[in-house]
């Protein structure tokens, strides 16, 4: 009973459609994803017959794909292992990958099919083309006319940033989405990355910097929605208590040293970071990797939220038994009634306008420094700037 009610469970909850049928093609038991997907209740398909839920022609045909396979043995059932189509109750269409089992029940045999919903991937891989074959146009034009190809190209590349800017504000995403995020993003965001790749490499003859910049723009662009889609994969991981801190000793001036030089590389212009070590040691006990995490995201902020021709500290100091880190900017500061809800996932100041963020980063940093036992502190005043301090005691 206990196995019986734990499979029910997983049929119930699973993110996939399920269907089983009997030899006549008559449905008996329909989960819940499968009924949103055709927006059926169990009722209203349960005791028909399972081609009311496909399109022509597979609706008329699919009675014979059953009773072919029953007398052949042979895999000929409509959809075994493959990408069909499927009837939803108001009349559309939609792609699904179909898997089907026999299975021998009571003496008789029962078909199951699993339905992956495939809308999403079609729509992605739709896109993705777009973008494919407009940035190889523009390089094959590039072989008639130099001048007119590159206006064309910076153009294309200046679309593509603002586009991948705009899908940085995808900050409302809730747990269900967090759970599909890798598998729906990480596909097209590193065909994106090849189809930049590759325009580079065809573009390399002609030596020109513009076309490099606004490459690096693309590649920047995704990977400022890598690091988002980090950041929604970080908040899963805490949500299911996945974080586990490693303490051990490292050398805070190489740690800090090292942040600083990756950081400047992605600063704005004449934006400078300026790393200083107070203290008789540099040897702290602690997680680094969640320590980095916190500082990078911090010091992120600071670049993001400040102009050009700035500074942005970030200090470290070993007295007592005690770590403090601190990450100051001259930025646009936090309005003083958005302040108290700095911390909460999704949360964004109201003066951030357009820049681009999640409202994750502080969410994560303030959970992280809980993890390994610290406590974070800021002040903050709006056009003068913020300033971030992590406390942490020796473990």
């Amino acid at each position: 009973m206990e196995n019986a009610a734990l499979l029910k469970a997983i049929i119930e909850n699973a993110i996939d459609g399920i269907i089983t049928i009997n030899s006549h093609g008559i449905i008996e038991s329909i989960n819940p994803a499968a009924c949103n997907l055709f927006q059926y209740s169990p009722g209203e398909v349960i005791g028909k017959n399972v081609s009311v839920l496909m399109p022509p022609p597979d609706k008329e045909l699919h009675d014979g794909y059953i009773n072919r396979y029953q007398n052949t043995g042979k895999a000929h059932i409509i959809g075994f292992g493959r990408e069909v189509k499927g009837l939803k109750k108001d009349g559309s269409v939609f792609p699904f990958r179909l898997g089907v089992s026999e299975v021998q029940f009571s003496g008789r045999k029962i078909y199951t099919g699993f339905i992956h919903d495939l809308t999403r991937e079609k729509e992605a891989e739709e896109r993705l083309k777009d973008y494919a074959v407009h940035l190889e146009e523009l390089v094959e034009e590039r072989t008639i006319s130099l001048k007119h190809s590159v206006s064309e190209l910076l153009q294309a590349k200046e679309e593509v940033s603002l586009s991948l800017e705009k899908e940085k504000e995808l900050g409302q995403m809730k747990s269900r989405f967090v759970s599909m995020a890798s598998h729906e993003f990480r596909t097209p965001l590193s065909s994106i990355q090849l189809s930049a790749i590759l325009v580079e490499k065809y573009a390399q003859e002609f030596s020109n910097p513009n076309i490099s910049k606004h490459i690096a723009k693309i590649k920047t662009s995704v990977g400022n929605l890598t690091g988002i889609l980090n950041d929604f994969l970080s908040l899963e991981k805490l949500e299911a208590g996945k974080v586990e801190p490693v303490f051990t000793e490292f050398n805070l001036v190489k740690f800090g040293e090292e942040i600083t030089e990756e950081m400047q590389l992605v600063a704005k212009q004449n934006q400078n970071i300026i790393y200083q070590h107070t203290g008789t040691t540099s040897v702290f006990k602690l997680d680094p990797a969640l320590l980095k995490n916190c500082i990078i995201n911090l010091i992120s902020n600071a670049i993001k939220y400040s102009g050009e021709n700035t500074f942005i500290e970030f200090n470290t100091e070993v007295a007592s038994d005690q770590l403090v880190v601190v990450v100051k900017d001259n930025g646009i500061g936090i309005p003083e009634n958005d302040q108290k809800h700095l911390f909460e996932a999704f949360f964004r100041a109201h003066n951030t306008g357009n820049i681009s963020g999640t409202g994750l980063g502080l969410n994560i940093v303030a959970r992280y420094v809980g993890l390994i036992n610290g406590t974070v502190q800021f002040e903050s005043k709006v056009n003068y700037g913020t300033s971030f301090t992590l406390t942490f005691s020796q473990s």
